[in-house]
């Protein structure tokens, strides 16, 4: 069983009610790049909690690799490591849709959830597997799809 971090990627669940932070804040940019007056997003929480990503064709890779691996374990994490808070995630997103969209967040720390998501890679590099993302090329790909069926 592979246990991924958070995942990203084209047709993803943009439904802000519950979608994840990323589809979330993607759909929201997009938006507000939209307007022509008061371009501001306004995200929940503070944007302080770390969260570790992973494109999704990372992990379609992740299980064909692991379905030709003979292994030990019943329960192995797959990630990137790479791993930011909510609000630089947000300001990468902007700066890659509309640079002059203003990121706001209500700073209701009850609503950060787990102030850090990061995952044990080390049984997964043990047995050969790693990441190759790229991850401004993995949201190019993710904004594109986006915008190709929200326009």
């Amino acid at each position: 069983c592979l246990m991924p971090c958070n995942l990203f990627g084209p047709n993803d669940n943009y439904d802000l009610q519950n979608s994840h932070f990323m589809p979330a804040i993607i759909k929201k940019v997009f938006f507000a790049s939209r307007k022509r007056k008061n371009k501001v997003v306004k995200l929940w929480g503070t944007g302080k909690p770390l969260r570790e990503v992973l494109y999704v064709d990372e992990v379609a890779e992740a299980c064909e690799f692991f379905l030709k691996k003979r292994t030990n374990f019943s329960l192995i994490n797959i990630g990137s490591s790479i791993e930011m808070s909510i609000n630089d995630y947000a300001i990468k997103i902007k700066n890659k849709i509309d640079p002059t969209v203003s990121i706001k967040f209500d700073n209701n720390k009850k609503i950060d959830g787990v102030k850090r998501k990061k995952l044990d890679l080390s049984l997964a590099k043990h047995y050969g597997w790693k990441t190759k993302m790229d991850f401004s090329k993995a949201l190019d790909k993710t904004i594109e799809n986006f915008k190709k069926y929200y326009k």
